[in-house]
């Protein structure tokens, strides 16, 4: 029996193959909004393709610097999307707990 892979989409590209920022291939998938608001994250389209050092094996990295540099920009820009085209502030911070903007 086979199990397909879930497939991940982005609202930021069409391109989940290579790094958003670099262009790298076989880059990670990164839920801009993890833990418990991962499947959000999925359903919104809030996943990003990051080179390996940008989201997690690098100091600053996305994972290694959470709600600060590149994660803080990626929310600010999963919100500011979610904002011109699904809802509104106050819609976004009851889905996703907090305001980033």
């Amino acid at each position: 029996m086979w199990i397909l892979a879930k497939r991940l989409w982005s609202v930021f590209t069409e391109d989940m193959e290579h790094c958003y920022f670099t262009g790298t291939p076989n880059c990670h998938r990164h839920h801009i909004f993890y833990g418990s608001r991962r499947q959000l994250s999925e359903r919104y389209g809030f996943v990003i393709p990051v080179a390996a050092h940008l989201h997690e094996f690098a100091p600053g990295s996305i994972h290694d610097n959470p709600n600060k540099g590149l994660d803080l920009k990626l929310k600010q820009m999963a919100q500011a999307y979610f904002e011109e085209h699904y809802g509104t502030r106050e819609e976004f911070r009851c889905i996703f707990g907090k305001s980033w903007l």
